[in-house]
């Protein structure tokens, strides 16, 4: 039987369980770093992750930890992928009610002339230094524009990401800082995964 103190300590841990997405680069494209994910989630669970759930295969993870820096969970997801399946894979880890601020932030939700299934959203490791901030923010690609917002670049391409420049790849090189890039519906449906 538990006494009062290990009870308190019970309830004080679930009180600041924290629901982590982490966001994983390049996995399951053309045929490299293949990850299933069911084979990811019983790694995940093997070191102690709980309710861990996934979303489609290119690397959409949701799990329950008591874990409060997003640096110790991007490592320790990177860390476990590298030593079950052989490959380093950058990881990106997002408190979920944090990327539910980030999604109902976007930008380009305000404005009609927008058709949100031309709407991304690139997110960075970290947040940029100013100076790279401003410097790319000068640039323009019209039709194509972004909005660099803290830790996220909300992306919109009326012609299609595949035919964009301001792709991913060109927000890694002109912020310093790695990224991946989510459409609109992939990042509402992990606000609620």
């Amino acid at each position: 039987m538990l006494d009062s103190s290990s009870i308190l300590y019970c309830i004080f841990n679930l009180t600041i369980m924290q629901t982590w997405i982490v966001l994983l680069r390049g996995i399951n494209v053309s045929g490299k770093n293949q990850i299933k994910m069911a084979m990811l989630s019983q790694a995940l669970a093997e070191k102690g992750l709980s309710n861990i759930r996934t979303y489609i295969q290119s690397g959409n993870i949701a799990f329950e930890c008591y874990e409060t820096n997003p640096e110790v969970i991007s490592g320790l997801v990177s860390d476990i992928i590298s030593a079950r399946f052989g490959f380093e894979v950058p990881a990106i880890a997002i408190l979920q009610k944090d990327m539910l601020e980030i999604y109902e932030k976007n930008p380009f939700l305000s404005g009609q002339e927008y058709d949100p299934a031309f709407m991304h959203i690139t997110f960075l490791h970290r947040q940029p230094e100013n100076e790279m901030i401003e410097a790319t923010e000068k640039l323009s690609f019209l039709p194509d524009n972004f909005s660099i917002h803290n830790n996220a670049v909300y992306v919109y391409c009326p012609n299609g990401y595949g035919n964009t420049k301001i792709n991913n790849t060109f927000f890694e090189r002109k912020l310093g800082v790695m990224a991946t890039t989510r459409n609109r519906a992939t990042v509402e449906k992990l606000c609620y995964l």
